[in-house]
């Protein structure tokens, strides 16, 4: 593909030079200041049309500098391009439909009788506004989803021959990243057009929650809303999307074999002596079991051995597989047997081995998760230790979370179900069930002002489309 650089003092001055190579068919691809002025990246009209017909570099037309006659002039093509300086400044959307139109009128008068051929290799498939490009399935609420619109969703063609595999593929891996930059900076500018949506959107990221999920919202929030409006329907959102055992008994009511998993230093341990705790006030300590897989940390079997002994509960070591079944047929009159395992970061090679210990019979797993930690940590937590079918979470350590929003966002994005809370140190006060109205509203709140904040005009670095990825599939209620 025939794409060339123009750097000049003006972008008026850069795209003559354009003209000058291109003609009449020239299109501009992006431009940016530099230090000597403004560069302008452009090809023509035709380099595109000869892909779409599956044209090599060679076949089809060739790219003339003019269409009629000798070569303008540089004065000649100057005075051509007052209408196109201005394109420059406006927004990415403007253009495309500005690049569209021009293409497709000069298609028409050049072949009047042929049909007019589409300017992209795409294939437009109509899905309701429903349908997310983030990964989720959106199932808008009745009451306060929008109006069934229709948006339009391009799906690549692969048509053109000819040319060897590497380089079709690197040509449409280059076209889809242009109409993923057009749609990211069209939407940014519409979201800048709407000084609450702008704010709302500040707010979330500032709170702590991804630029995935935040457009997610975004992109469904209704129209024509006042500031006070849009916060409470975003929060009844992120409400609606946060799963908990609130409409299910507690983990102490419903009983069985749970595994404790989950990073270093997170509050394991802890975390089993206050569900020890309050199944043995509920039901007695002879209701309770705990075990302990941990080899590794020093001190670490004391440390359970301690809490049961306050509990009135024996806490036993389990070295190996065969140990944990010997224990776990030895406990099986108890209602509630809680396994304490050992502490791993998500990349340590004995996690496959750990997690493989516990692939028995009647197993349920909780991931206890750092409420305060970083987003980008929390999701390397939780793809590590994310295990199939309906997995469940413990949001330790809240009364450290500055901001809760990474924690909330990694639940809602892979569709874990939040088992309950941990506020302390102390055993087993410090236990609190999960409450997703409770908890939304505390990561909304407003909170000192940080250094790591966002401005306004940060966003772009937010939203651009390597900042973000798809998440998780699932159903997600808009």
């Amino acid at each position: 593909m025939n794409i060339q650089r123009f750097t000049a003092p003006t972008s008026r001055e850069a795209l003559a030079k354009a003209r000058l190579v291109f003609g009449e068919g020239t299109l501009i691809l992006f431009n940016r200041p530099t230090e000597n002025g403004v560069e302008v990246v452009a090809t023509a009209e035709e380099t595109l049309e000869a892909l779409d017909r599956g044209e090599g570099l060679d076949g089809g037309k060739k790219i003339s500098l003019a269409r009629n006659g000798a070569p303008p002039t540089y004065q000649q093509v100057a005075s051509k391009v007052e209408d196109d300086a201005s394109q420059l400044s406006m927004s990415t959307l403007s253009f495309q439909d500005y690049v569209r139109e021009r293409m497709l009128r000069k298609r028409s008068e050049s072949a009047p009788a042929e049909p007019v051929a589409p300017i992209k290799t795409v294939k437009t498939v109509e899905r309701p506004r429903a349908a997310s490009a983030h990964g989720f399935e959106i199932l808008e609420s009745p009451q306060q989803a929008k109006p069934a619109a229709l948006r339009k969703v391009p799906t690549l063609t692969n048509t053109t021959t000819g040319l060897p595999k590497e380089i079709v593929t690197e040509l449409h891996a280059m076209k889809e990243l242009i109409e993923d930059k057009f749609n990211t900076l069209a939407w940014l500018g519409q979201a800048r057009q709407n000084p609450i949506q702008s704010n709302m959107m500040l707010k979330l990221i500032r709170a702590g929650y991804s630029p995935t999920l935040a457009r997610t919202i975004l992109e469904r929030m209704p129209e024509e809303m006042d500031a006070s409006q849009t916060v409470r329907w975003v929060m009844d959102v992120l409400e609606r999307n946060l799963r908990t055992d609130a409409d299910a008994p507690a983990i102490q009511e419903e009983g069985g074999i749970f595994a404790l998993i989950g990073a270093t230093g997170v509050g394991k341990t802890t975390t089993a002596a206050k569900l020890a705790g309050i199944c043995a006030r509920t039901n007695g300590p002879s209701s309770v079991g705990l075990i302990t897989l941990d080899t590794y940390r020093i001190g670490a079997q004391e440390q359970l051995r301690a809490y049961g002994k306050m509990l009135g509960v024996v806490a036993h070591l389990a070295h190996d597989r065969a140990a944990l079944q010997d224990l776990l047929g030895l406990l099986s009159n108890k209602k509630l047997v809680l396994i304490d395992t050992t502490g791993l970061a998500p990349r340590d090679p004995r996690k496959r081995e750990m997690l493989d210990l516990l692939e028995l019979p009647d197993i349920k797993r909780l991931l206890v998760l750092n409420a305060g930690g970083h987003g980008d940590t929390l999701e390397e937590v939780v793809s590590a230790f994310k295990t199939p079918g309906s997995p469940q979470v413990i949001f330790s350590k809240i009364d450290e979370a500055v901001k809760l929003g990474p924690a909330i966002d990694a639940a809602i994005r892979h569709q874990l179900t939040v088992r309950g809370v941990t506020t302390g140190q102390r055993v087993p006060e410090d236990w609190e069930p999960a409450n997703a109205s409770k908890l939304v509203r505390a990561s909304m709140r407003a909170a000192t002002t940080s250094a790591f904040d966002p401005k306004i005009g940060d966003l772009n670095l937010f939203f651009n489309p390597a900042a973000y990825a798809p998440a998780s599939k699932g159903a997600f209620d808009a």
